[in-house]
């Protein structure tokens, strides 16, 4: 007997595969709290697909053991090794978190170097979550006005919510004012959640509406003739 579904009868739906989710980590320490920021948005993303249905397949890359082939690839121009592996899964990821700390009120070096050797097309149209970690709030700003401009320029798709974790953060409650940072990594991962969802976009970058030439735009303003 052969598996031809008999007529009248639904097909089975077909299952979505697992959302690939790439997490870049820039911290020095271990333990460190960029990497314990990049875990909690990963996790929290992985949270809000499941709600929506869909599986996710994580991979994270720790910046700090790759120092040394990143600094080799800028002398010799070519990536091998565990570094050719990381960037092959940040090509192939469906999504990107990236969480850098924050150094000079800016990413660090490391961080920004790993995208420097990235090839400038590899997050065209890909949608990336970013965060950054520091010791003091003052210091919230680096994501936009260093990270945003960043991916903008390698022309990602951006997830409206990026998220800074301070020292004091960890802690905090909310406040009423202020949200708690694990209401803003809940809140981010469930807006990246979104543009990860399958046919939100498309590898042009986002679906565009249908947009109905002036002259039909304008006929459908005129009154009927009595």
């Amino acid at each position: 007997m052969t598996g031809t579904a008999t007529p009248g009868t639904p097909a089975a739906p077909t299952e979505q595969p697992p959302v690939r989710l790439v997490v870049v980590s820039a911290g020095l320490s271990e333990p460190s709290s960029t990497r314990m920021l990049a875990d909690r948005l990963a996790e929290a993303t992985r949270l809000a697909l499941d709600e929506r249905g869909l599986t996710a397949e994580v991979r994270t890359v720790e910046l700090r053991d790759l120092a040394a082939r990143i600094a080799h690839t800028f002398v010799t121009g070519f990536a091998a090794g565990e570094l050719r592996d990381a960037l092959d899964e940040v090509a192939a990821a469906d999504g990107l978190i990236a969480v850098t700390p924050v150094f000079s009120a800016s990413y660090s070096g490391l961080f920004k170097s790993f995208f420097d050797v990235l090839d400038k097309d590899t997050l065209v149209g890909k949608p990336v979550l970013f965060g950054a970690t520091g010791g003091t709030p003052r210091h919230s700003l680096v994501l936009d006005h260093a990270l945003r401009p960043l991916f903008s320029y390698l022309r990602a798709v951006t997830s409206p919510t990026a998220v800074y974790a301070a020292t004091d953060d960890w802690a905090a409650a909310d406040d009423g004012i202020t949200p708690s940072l694990p209401g803003r990594i809940a809140r981010a991962g469930g807006e990246f959640a979104g543009l990860l969802s399958p046919g939100r976009f498309s590898a042009d970058g986002p679906e565009q509406e249908e947009v109905l030439p002036f002259e039909q735009q304008l006929a459908a303003l005129r009154l009927p003739e009595e």
